[in-house]
């Protein structure tokens, strides 16, 4: 079963790849997508990150909710 983290506070340099470098640490992971803004291209903020094992996922939240990412504090919390 996969679980899927929302993270959020994103630096506008955040891409896709180094959000899944950031969190490949603590698991498989199968999805890192930064949300892009329509109109201009340009990080939203925010983006989300698809774990195959969900205590990877659990472990990930943990650890990186408040973390550092690209110089930003980041939040992480399990998706709705």
């Amino acid at each position: 079963m996969s679980k899927k983290l929302f993270v959020g506070g994103l630096a506008w340099a955040t891409t896709d790849e180094s959000l899944r470098d950031a969190f490949a640490a603590f698991g498989d992971v199968s999805d890192a997508k930064v949300i892009l803004d329509r109109d201009t291209g340009r990080s939203r903020g925010f983006g989300f990150v698809t774990f195959e094992d969900d205590s990877a996922a659990d472990t990930a939240m943990e650890q990186m909710d408040g973390a550092q990412l690209d110089g930003r504090g980041i939040r992480v919390n399990e998706a709705q």
